[in-house]
């Protein structure tokens, strides 16, 4: 009887408990869609239509995106189809502002191309709906001469960007290409990067948001990597962690043959632009060997695969002890998902201390985008290589 009871009082508290978080995720939900809708309310009158009369549909296969265009001309709704078709973008058109809502809340839209002047609803508005309803949604506007200070103003809103009629054919699968191309790298930038093992069997990333780790070679805590050879000669270059961060390389300072070296002094230095950065050797010896085609071509060392991107070989004179402070296999895995958090703590916090700059960057202000690269570069310098 004793059991019983304790079986039913358990089953009756899982029942409870299961209802109670249903119960406080769909209030939750409920708070935040009545919290979006209060915010939207300011100038906006949200009436999602459950049917779009004016909905115009054209997909095409494995598109490039897909996209909602908003206009109130008819005429020019059709010049987007075929412009943006043939281009190999699937579209939808719709010719008012209160059916893009209701077309973004059961779609997947990449972009919504709206005009700014429009009646009921007009440009502004549908950026502010889009933004606040779906925000991984990027809203262009196209706008005419006379009203560019208003299409400067929904950037304020969360548009990505805004485009000037009149515009040619090329013209406008020109800027939307571009515009694929600024929300790809976006996402990109939002994901947290990875490290893979690379093994024999399995092939390098290009991504720089992807890091690469080659099993079986040794890595150094500066973000160089030692791979013993069969003769007792270590190959050093630098990971593919740092080759990324770096980016583009300008050239490099290879170490002098037979020169005689201690771990931690400086090995060898990579410039780029502005910064010299001297990268230390992750272990003591003599110079064997330097790889001169680095020297002539600088810029190739952050696209060949890993092996080719050696710098220079070193006869060990205490490698036994040294490899101790070294990483391989797994131990390297984690530690890199380690470096990863760090990195992104030394952006955010350039970013602080430079918001006007940061701001820039964000918007693809090349100017900006200049200025806390180098920053970021430099604090990276500091607190990964030199160490």
């Amino acid at each position: 009887m004793v059991l019983l009871i304790v079986v039913v009082t358990v089953i009756v508290f899982i029942i409870v408990d299961f209802s109670l978080r249903i119960y406080f995720q769909r209030r939750q939900e409920l708070k935040l869609k009545k919290e979006r809708e209060e915010a939207l309310d300011i100038g906006l009158k949200l009436d999602f239509s459950e049917e779009a009369k004016t909905l115009k549909r054209v997909e095409v296969k494995d598109p490039k995106a897909r996209i909602l265009a908003v206009d109130d001309e008819p005429i020019i709704l059709d010049s987007f189809r075929k412009i943006l078709v043939v281009a190999g973008y699937s579209i939808d058109t719709v010719e008012k502002g209160r059916e893009a809502l209701g077309l973004i809340l059961k779609n997947d839209y990449d972009f919504v191309f709206t005009d700014l002047k429009m009646p009921e609803m007009d440009g502004l508005e549908v950026t502010k709906a889009v933004k606040h309803l779906r925000p991984d949604i990027d809203v262009i506007v196209i706008t005419g001469y006379a009203s560019i200070d208003t299409a400067v103003e929904t950037m304020k809103f969360g548009a990505m960007d805004y485009v000037q009629k009149p515009f040619t054919e090329d013209e406008l699968i020109n800027f939307f290409n571009k515009s694929l191309i600024k929300r790809r790298d976006r996402i990109e930038r939002q994901m947290k990067p990875t490290v893979r093992l690379i093994t024999p069997s399995t092939k390098e990333s290009g991504s720089q948001r992807e890091f690469n780790v080659p099993a079986g070679i040794f890595i150094s805590r500066n973000h160089t990597w030692v791979n013993v050879e069969l003769n007792g000669t270590a190959r050093i270059g630098i990971d593919d962690f740092a080759r990324k961060i770096i980016s583009k390389i300008d050239s490099v300072e290879l170490p002098q043959l037979n020169k005689e070296i201690k771990k931690g002094e400086p090995l060898l230095a990579i410039k780029h632009n502005s910064h010299s950065i001297d990268i230390a050797s992750p272990i003591s010896g003599k110079v064997t060997l330097v790889n001169t085609e680095h020297i002539e071509h600088p810029e190739l060392i952050g696209l060949i695969p890993f092996e080719l991107s050696w710098m220079c070989c070193i006869e060990p004179s205490n490698l036994a002890d040294e490899l101790r402070s070294l990483k391989i296999g797994v131990d390297s895995i984690n530690w890199y998902k380690e470096e990863v958090d760090k990195y992104a703590e030394i952006v955010r916090a350039a970013e602080k201390r430079n918001p006007q700059v940061a701001s820039a960057a964000k918007s693809d202000a090349k100017p900006g985008k200049q200025d806390m690269d180098e920053a970021i570069l430099g604090d990276f310098a500091k607190a990964f290589l030199l160490r």
